[in-house]
C-alpha cells in the first residue's frame, strides 16, 4: 500500500528559556500540596475523561532530580517527587519532601523530570497496513519515547477497543484519545463519504455519539457539506478537528470552531490579492507542479493578521512541521532513513512503497520545478506561520503525524519538537506544546500536563535539560505512566517487541 500523502490527489486516498529563581518558602508550599492531595484523594479516583490508564498502587519517591513541572518557568533543583497510588502527593526540594517509611526510592541520578509528553497527531500502522492486534505493540513504542498521551487522528472500532484495553490495564499504553473515522469527499479507508449537507449531518449524527473523542475531517468535502458538518457538530457538542478544505478559508474554519491540522489553507489565504486562482500548496497541492510558482505570489503581510484571527478564535492548531518540511522540502533520503531508529519499525512492504514514491516525487524532472529555492521558501513560510501563531498567542499543540513516510510511531515527536524550535519558538514554548497545552485542549489539565499535587504520575526522566536544548527530550532514562515506572531496559523491550510484531521473522 502507498503512504497516505504520497498518493496523488486523483486517488482520493487519505487514511491518514530561561529559568526563574525559586525564592519563596517551600515549607508552606509543601503544606498546601499535602492538603491539596488529600482533598483530591477524598474526591475519588481518576476522572473518566482525563485519566485513561490505571494508577499504580504504592508509595514511591523519586530523588536526586531536577524537576521541570511546567506549572511555570521555574526549575526545581535538587528535588524529589513523592507519588502515592499513581498520583503526585508532594514535589519540591528533596530535604523538604523527605522519604516516608516503606516508600520505594528511585534515584534520578541528577536527571531532569518533565511531565509526560503528548503526541497530538499520530496514527497506527494497525489502522490499515498490519493486523489490528499489532496496535498493542505500537503503543509500547510511544511509551518508550516518553509519550504518555496520544491522540489517534483517524479512528476505527479497533482503536476504541484498544482504548478500553488500556483503560482496563489489559494493555500497557498511553492515555489514548481517538478521532472518528474521517469525513472525506471521496471513498477512502476508514472514511465516511460526505459530498452533500445531508450526508454531512448524517455522518455527525452517526459518529458523534459512537464513543470517539471528536469528529475528524480530511479532504475533498464541498463547502456546503462542510458548513452542515460544523453546524450539526456544534449543535451536538462534538468537536471537529482536521484539514481545511478547498473553498473553506482558515478564518472561516476558525470562526466555526474547527481545530486545525498541518497549516492547511494558509498558503492559499496569504496569496496576494492580485492572484485570481486561489490554488497553492496545501495537502495534495504539493504534487501539482503548476502550483509551486504560487510561492512567488505570497503576501507575507497577511500572515500576522490571520494568525491573530486564529488566536482570537481559541481553536487549537497542530502544525506537524517535521513531516511536511522534511518530505516535501528537505528531501529525506533512504540512506538517512536507514540511520533512524524508526527504520526497523516500518512494515517492510510499506518501506518499499515509500522508497518508490519518494523516487518519483524527487525525480530530476520534478525538481526542475520544485527547485531548491522554492522548497526552501515553502519551509520558510511554514516556519513563519507557526512563529506568527505563537507570537499571537494561538493555542498550539505538538503532533508528529506519524507513522507516515519514513517515520514510525514515537520517535518523530522529538524531531517535531526540534523543528518547532528551529521555527523560532523557545524550548519552553515547545515543551508546553507537548505537555500543558494538550492537557488544556483535552480538558485534562487537572489530571496531567504538569507535575503538581493531585496530578497523575505521568513523567519522563531525561539525562539533560530540554530547556537548554530541546533535543534532550530524546535522552530518556525512564517513563512513568500513572505511577508505573518503566526504566530504560523495559522501554527497550517494548520497542523490540514492536519490531518483532510489525516485521515478524519468516517461519
Amino acid at each position: 500500500m502507498m503512504p497516505r500523502r504520497f498518493r496523488q490527489p486523483t486517488s482520493g486516498r487519505r487514511s491518514r528559556e530561561g529559568r526563574s529563581p525559586v525564592s519563596f518558602s517551600w515549607s508552606s508550599v509543601l503544606v498546601r500540596q499535602s492538603l491539596a492531595a488529600t482533598l483530591l484523594a477524598a474526591a475519588g479516583t481518576a476522572n473518566a475523561q482525563g485519566s485513561r490508564t490505571p494508577l499504580a498502587p504504592g508509595l514511591t519517591v523519586i530523588t536526586n532530580v531536577h524537576v521541570i513541572p511546567m506549572t511555570d518557568r521555574a526549575v526545581i533543583r535538587d528535588a524529589a517527587v513523592l507519588v502515592r497510588n499513581g498520583r503526585v502527593e508532594r514535589v519540591g526540594p528533596a530535604r523538604q519532601v523527605g522519604v516516608p517509611n516503606g516508600a520505594r526510592v528511585i534515584d534520578g541520578k541528577g536527571g531532569y523530570l518533565i511531565p509526560g509528553l503528548s503526541d497530538m497527531h499520530t496514527h497506527l500502522y494497525a489502522d490499515q497496513y498490519i493486523p489490528d492486534t499489532v496496535g498493542r505493540a505500537e503503543v509500547g513504542v510511544m511509551l518508550a519515547n516518553g509519550i504518555t498521551t496520544a491522540r489517534l487522528m483517524i479512528g476505527t472500532p479497533a482503536q476504541l477497543a484498544l482504548r478500553r484495553d488500556i483503560e482496563a490495564g489489559r494493555v500497557l499504553g498511553p492515555n489514548l484519545w481517538t478521532a472518528s473515522p474521517h469525513l472525506s469527499g471521496r471513498p477512502d479507508t476508514n472514511a465516511r463519504v460526505v459530498r452533500t449537507p445531508d450526508e454531512g449531518r448524517a455522518a455527525v449524527r452517526e459518529l458523534g455519539p459512537a464513543g470517539y473523542d471528536f469528529i475528524k475531517i480530511t479532504n475533498f468535502v464541498p463547502p456546503d457539506a462542510y458548513e452542515a458538518v460544523m453546524d450539526e457538530a456544534n449543535k451536538g457538542g462534538f468537536r471537529v478537528d482536521g484539514h481545511i478544505n478547498a473553498g473553506v478559508s482558515v478564518a472561516r474554519a476558525a470562526a466555526l470552531g474547527q481545530h486545525q491540522q498541518h497549516l492547511d489553507g494558509w498558503f492559499e489565504e496569504i496569496l496576494a490579492d492580485s492572484v485570481t486562482t486561489r490554488a497553492s500548496l496545501t495537502q495534495y497541492g504539493v504534487y501539482d507542479l503548476k502550483r509551486w510558482p504560487s510561492l512567488e505570489a505570497i503576501d507575507e503581510r497577511k500572515i500576522a493578521p490571520l494568525a491573530g484571527r486564529v488566536a482570537r478564535s481559541k481553536v487549537f492548531v497542530t502544525p506537524t512541521l517535521v513531516l511536511f518540511n522534511t518530505y516535501f522540502a528537505i528531501d529525506a533520503s533512504e540512506e538517512a532513513a536507514r540511520r533512524l531508529p524508526d527504520w526497523e519499525l516500518i512494515p517492510s512492504k510499506f518501506r518499499g512503497a515509500v522508497v518508490k514514491a519518494m523516487a518519483n516525487y524527487w525525480s530530476p524532472a520534478n525538481l526542475a520545478v520544485r527547485t531548491p529555492e522554492r522548497r526552501a521558501r515553502y519551509m520558510e513560510l511554514r516556519n513563519r506561520i507557526v512563529k506568527a501563531l505563537a507570537d499571537s498567542g494561538a493555542n498550539l499543540v505538538a503532533g508528529s503525524d506519524a507513522p507516515d513516510f519514513m517515520m514510525a510511531m514515537g520517535y518523530p515527536l522529538h524531531r517535531e519538537l526540534e523543528a518547532l524550535v528551529k521555527a523560532g519558538l523557545s524550548p519552553w514554548q515547545v515543551l508546553s506544546m507537548a505537555t500543558r497545552n494538550p492537557a488544556d485542549f483535552l480538558g485534562a489539565s487537572t489530571e496531567w500536563g504538569t507535575i503538581a499535587p493531585g496530578r497523575r504520575a505521568d513523567f519522563v526522566l531525561l539525562a539533560g535539560n530540554p530547556l537548554d536544548d530541546i533535543r534532550h527530550t530524546t535522552r530518556i532514562e525512564a517513563t512513568s505512566i500513572g505511577g508505573r515506572w518503566l526504566a530504560r531496559a523495559e522501554l527497550d523491550a517494548h520497542v523490540e517487541a514492536a519490531r518483532r510484531a510489525i516485521n515478524p521473522s519468516p517461519d
